[in-house]
């Protein structure tokens, strides 16, 4: 039997200490009058109310309403945060930003990345955000002065045609014309330049203002003092300037930056989506039947709500009257709308497509799926992946190698160029400084990442981070879970076997009295049926989960035990009297548990799990792309050998421990295979975290969940294929953004050093290079944007 036996309250404990780490430490903690407190329970921003206040352990809590309030004083440990030694640094209030580049960077306030000078963004972009400030900034400038740098070209090229005999006043004219492009437009980089080299983090700002300045401040020295300046440098009876090349490369930079923008504002198009799908109000049924639209922060648990055919589900709950076709695709990947009837779970912002139903709320605010899938897909974006290691290595000492590339051009331009070798070395220097691209290492693998996760979202499959995405594709062992897993986990009730001496009834109604302290399925369709049949239950007096095995406590001055053979064996009950119905149970497939009283045994009780429709062909993809696949489950050898062999199984592990599944993980991996884990119970969180990666079912525990790589929001095996499928592609995409990277810088810098001038005669223009340079980035972007559209 699988572990079946963890405690509600445990698991209610767990679920709203995992919401609420940070909140109910806001919540107990004094604020400023102008800010609202935190309500510990729903998670709502609440006014300080002392009819809605409770003084406990030395602090205030504020609730939202008196259900909140009942439900805390029922159990505050619930929601209160552990110490804050064990809590990670609090997160300002408000949102945060961060770097595309740099995820460790994270600030209150918008502004720039100390370390590579790029835009931070919001960790959570909003649905109503409105356009990137500096996008609007930036689009200005270029605009602006985008007439004043084609004038500026213009008067460069055709000035000695234009103006006849006014030569030495044309250095004067490009000098007012293009001043304003390469003072005013470029102001942001030079802001950054000089906080590259404050902050002793040189970037892609070092070499553009760098390169930048060295032309324009060359160029006014020769316009306002020309006699310094040798006579092999004039031409055409003035000193060249390079007020164009100057002017150019900072429009070209700005457009640029702004498809750059442009583009990155797409990666965040998933979570967008995402945040779009909630509904804005629910329909509340009163306690006195009436009913009214409020808005969806006003929904507390327990509520019943009323959800009439094309609305969305405002939040997770449960259907207490009605039936209908639900679409859940936005969420689950899952195409076909799925009835829903009495007792059936509902998530939030999927679509009631016909029937209406009736339902009462079970998770508000951040607790529900919706909102931990839009958590967990942000936090996935903004984690580094480990390829980015070499490019981190690279980056660091891209600049510094770059400068010195350029001195060296100079240098040896200057000595070994002729007449004009000190020219030709401050061109080409000034074409090294601005091709060279470290945006385009750096943006190589976040990007895919980004694109990845929102994908991978739509498709029903959430990664905890990037790392996960690389490894997924690794894998080549499978070992699942069966309850939940492979099967429904809605186990039905089969039938009882007494003992001697023993009644069916008296067999389902000891069962079914201990199982009240349980939360595990097996343990509802026991209860469910003793209730069905009306059968008066007692309540047990104390009750021990045995993880794996099975529960044990006091029922009415009895010590009750109920599980498998090895929890009969350690209450030292002989169990074999009744071994062969118990086989041929098994041998159907059902999930049998034995039932002792004071160490006799009183009968067995058999329950049916039946396979998922959808396991059958998870398997036969997953055997196709060449994964090994194992059960191992706390369920009887007999049962699982039988689930194993309708499924095409081959290896099963039955009756196992939670430290069994850990074992086999370790046994597996010692034989040098990369092995995945499945599983959605408590029993399973040991070998999830152990795996290299571990797969929850998004229908499973908290615990699990927690565990867990990765996530599959419907529990559907085929998800573990599309994840693999978007793991390769990932990985493929995030090679492509390096490879392309580092063979435009090994190539560019060369060229734009002139190497190749011996052989073509033909220099580097700066402008060629700024256009070049700003293309590199917005290519990489939109090659990890191609992953948006990546099929299953």
């Amino acid at each position: 039997m699988d572990d079946r036996t963890r405690p509600h309250d445990a698991h209610h404990e767990h679920h709203h200490d995992h919401h609420v780490h940070g909140e109910a430490r806001d919540a107990a903690t004094p604020v400023k009058a102008d800010k609202p407190y935190i309500d510990p329970v729903c998670g709502m921003k609440v006014a300080a109310n002392p009819e809605k206040t409770i003084e406990h352990d030395g602090a205030s809590y504020h609730f939202c309403s008196a259900k909140c309030m009942d439900t805390f004083r029922a159990n505050p440990q619930a929601y209160i945060a552990p110490a804050p030694v064990a809590h990670p640094e609090p997160v300002p209030e408000g949102t945060i930003y961060t770097c595309p580049m740099h995820p460790e960077i994270r600030q209150p306030t918008p502004g720039n990345c100390p370390k590579c000078g790029m835009t931070l963004e919001p960790v959570m972009p909003a649905l109503d955000e409105e356009e990137n400030p500096e996008l609007t900034d930036f689009r200005q400038r270029f605009w602006w002065t985008l007439p004043l740098t084609i004038l500026t070209v213009i008067i460069a090229m055709f000035g000695h045609k234009l103006m006849h005999g006014g030569l030495p006043a044309q250095s004067w004219i490009e000098f007012v014309i293009a001043s304003p492009v390469v003072v005013w437009a470029a102001w942001p980089f030079y802001v950054r330049w000089l906080a590259s080299l404050k902050n002793r983090s040189p970037n892609m700002w070092t070499l553009i203002g760098t390169g930048v300045g060295a032309a324009y401040a060359y160029s006014v020295a020769a316009t306002i003092a020309p006699d310094l300046f040798p006579s092999v440098y004039a031409a055409e009876g003035r000193i060249g300037v390079y007020y164009e090349a100057a002017a150019v490369i900072v429009s070209l930079t700005l457009l640029g930056q702004i498809l750059e923008l442009k583009a990155r504002s797409q990666t965040s198009a998933a979570i967008k989506a995402l945040l779009g799908l909630a509904p804005k109000t629910a329909r509340r049924i009163n306690s006195d039947g009436s009913e009214e639209d409020v808005p969806l922060t006003h929904v507390h648990i327990g509520d019943t709500l009323r959800v009439r055919p094309g609305e969305k589900v405002p939040v997770d709950g449960a259907v207490l009257e009605g039936e209908s076709a639900v679409d859940e695709s936005m969420l689950t990947g899952e195409p076909v709308p799925v009835t829903k009837r009495a007792d059936d779970k509902l998530i939030g912002a999927t679509i009631n497509t016909s029937g209406s139903l009736i339902m009462r709320a079970e998770k508000v605010g951040s607790q529900t799926m919706l909102s931990q899938i839009v958590q967990m897909v942000a936090n996935a974006q903004r984690s580094r992946a480990p390829m980015q290691r070499l490019a981190d290595v690279v980056a660091g000492y891209f600049v510094v190698v770059v400068v010195g590339i350029a001195l060296l051009t100079l240098v040896v331009w200057g000595l070994f160029g002729g007449q004009s070798g000190w020219l030709f070395g401050f061109l080409n220097a000034v074409a090294v400084l601005i091709i060279a691209c470290p945006c385009a290492l750096g943006l190589a693998t976040p990007m895919s990442i980004m694109a990845a996760t929102g994908r991978a979202a739509t498709q029903g499959v959430l990664f905890r981070d990037a790392a996960a995405i690389e490894g997924m594709r690794k894998i080549d062992t499978l070992i699942v879970d069966k309850t939940g897993t492979l099967t429904e986990g809605k186990p039905a009730f089969d039938r009882v076997v007494a003992a001697l001496g023993y009644r069916d009834e008296d067999v389902l109604q000891i069962a079914a009295s201990i199982d009240q302290g349980s939360e595990h399925p097996l343990a509802h369709a026991i209860v469910d049926e003793a209730r069905r049949r009306g059968i008066a239950l007692d309540k047990p007096d104390t009750f021990e989960s045995s993880s794996g095995i099975g529960v044990r406590g006091m029922v009415a001055g009895r010590r009750i035990a109920l599980g498998n053979t090895a929890l009969m064996d350690t209450e030292k009950v002989d169990w074999r009297m009744l071994v062969k119905q118990a086989e041929t149970l098994r041998n159907e497939g059902a999930s049998v548990m034995y039932l002792a009283a004071d160490g006799k045994l009183v009968g067995l009780i058999a329950v049916s799990d039946p396979v998922k429709t959808t396991t059958p062909e998870a398997l036969r993809v997953l055997k196709e792309a060449g994964l090994r696949v194992v059960m191992a489950t706390g369920d009887g050898v007999t049962t699982a050998k039988s689930v194993a062999k309708r499924l095409g199984i081959d290896e099963v592990h039955g009756e196992v421990k939670p430290q069994d599944k850990l074992v086999l993980v370790e046994r597996l991996q010692k034989e040098g295979k990369v092995v995945a884990m499945a599983g959605d119970g408590i029993n399973d969180a040991p070998a999830l975290a152990k795996a290299n990666v571990g797969i929850a079912m998004g229908t499973g525990t908290d615990v699990a969940i927690n565990s867990a790589h990765v996530t599959l929001v419907k529990g559907d095996l085929r998800a573990i294929a599309r994840a693999r499928n978007l793991s390769v592609e990932t990985v493929r995409n995030m090679r492509q953004n390096l490879g392309f990277a580092f063979v435009y810088n090994a190539l560019g810098i060369p060229l734009a050093a002139g190497l190749l001038y011996p052989f073509t005669g033909q220099l580097l223009s700066p402008i060629v290079a700024a256009l070049a340079m700003s293309l590199s980035s917005v290519s990489v972007i939109a090659n990890a944007l191609r992953l948006r559209g990546t099929k299953e």
